[in-house]
């Protein structure tokens, strides 16, 4: 091995080792269009099979270090039981993940109702969250809210902000010590008029009212077309603000398709901005902040099988991960003060075409992993083991 070739897969070794992806429960259950749900054979009947699934996912990539639960539909009747059963597996319970859009109550809103009643029974159902996240040891609480109008003069745009604003900060002193909240954000959809958190702008200024453990959440889907979405990213981290990413792909205005299949620039691009804040020692916050950004893959795998789906898409981060981690970010310096145009694009382009998958063969292998840990799977017999295991009962669905 020359010596480039080893100081490369040194630069790209984080990419398997320290990059904390997280998996998503919902991830693996039967789901569909807003006209049906398409089931699978083998989808898991519980929360503790789906924590199987996602620690499956974990043992052949050897990265995934968490597992995000959404309530109430991972509700257990004991949810020590469920991070222990997730510990044996090698895994732990990661985002808590908040519902307030599926109950008859919330037609109108849940934090931003103009029903104190409703707005009450939102506040209890993500505290409760927040009493999760102590029972099982997770660091984060995270907030979606459908909350919008369909028509003009509905309702109150400030009323409904202030409610928010207010909800919010009950829930925020509700957290436990050492956990984030991590509210997201959503351009449409419910709603047809307008949204309550619609952009990350919106989303940073309630978070400013709330304290420095609220930040933003990233949905890489939850965009109009061409915006921008690294320039986001650097500004979110300049601020202290980027908490987590909800990663997916699009190509019209829905966000479950597998992350990078659509544009995997974009990834590189935004990775690239969080390779820069990581390295970047003049800013201690974009660097602190960069650091403990989680990267959860918020898909709902529709038409393709679940597992192998997952483990694509996590070897699609590391690829992408370790050609940002090999941009000459010396060179690239360079050509921006010297106003080199062409050669600072040259440069991030050379790397995003560098084909960095032998090399993760190879650190994976050093690892004890499979090198192709998609392949390794099919070839396991897990999947059909699995569908055999779980005949019968009832499938978790939308």
């Amino acid at each position: 091995m020359d010596v480039q070739t080893r100081a490369d897969l040194d630069r790209i070794r984080w990419a398997t080792t320290e990059l904390a992806v997280e998996i998503p429960s919902w991830g693996f259950v039967n789901t569909g269009t807003r006209f049906r749900v398409f089931p699978q054979a083998g989808v898991p009947r519980d929360a503790f099979e789906k924590v199987e699934d996602a620690a499956t996912v974990a043992r052949y990539t050897g990265i995934p270090k968490t597992v995000a639960l959404h309530i109430p539909w991972d509700n257990v009747e004991d949810f020590g039981a469920l991070a222990a059963f997730a510990s044996e597996r090698g895994i732990r319970i990661g985002g808590i993940n908040s519902n307030t859009f599926q109950d008859e109550d919330y037609k109108l809103g849940s934090l931003t109702h103009p029903s104190l009643a409703v707005r009450r029974k939102a506040i209890d159902a993500i505290t409760h969250c927040c009493e999760i996240a102590r029972e099982t040891g997770s660091d984060i609480v995270k907030v979606w809210l459908s909350d919008g109008t369909n028509y003009p003069g509905q309702d109150d745009f400030r009323a409904r902000r202030r409610r928010l604003i207010e909800s919010l900060t009950e829930i925020y002193a509700a957290l436990p010590d050492n956990a984030r909240m991590l509210l997201e954000y959503k351009l449409y959809e419910p709603a047809f008029y307008h949204t309550d958190v619609q952009d990350w702008g919106q989303s940073l200024s309630v978070c400013q009212h709330l304290g420095e453990r609220a930040q933003v959440c990233v949905d890489t889907g939850h965009h109009a077309m061409a915006v921008n979405i690294e320039q986001i990213v650097a500004i979110l981290l300049q601020e202290g603000r980027l908490g987590a990413f909800d990663l997916n792909d699009k190509k019209y205005g829905d966000d479950d398709l597998m992350v990078g299949s659509i544009d995997p620039y974009q990834l590189f691009r935004i990775f690239h901005e969080l390779v820069g804040a990581m390295r970047d020692e003049a800013d201690t916050v974009a660097r602190t902040t960069a650091e403990r950004v989680v990267y959860m893959l918020d898909q709902c795998h529709n038409i393709e099988p679940k597992i192998p789906a997952m483990i694509r898409s996590v070897m699609t981060l590391q690829e992408t991960f370790a050609r940002a981690l090999l941009v000459d970010t010396v060179a690239l310096r360079s050509a921006q003060e010297s106003g080199d145009v062409l050669e600072a694009n040259r440069l991030l382009q050379d790397a995003y075409q560098i084909d960095v998958r032998p090399m993760l063969a190879e650190l994976r292998t050093d690892q004890g992993l499979p090198a192709d840990p998609y392949r390794a799977y099919l070839d396991s017999g897990e999947a059909e083991a699995r569908e055999a295991a779980r005949v019968g009962g009832v499938a978790a669905s939308w």
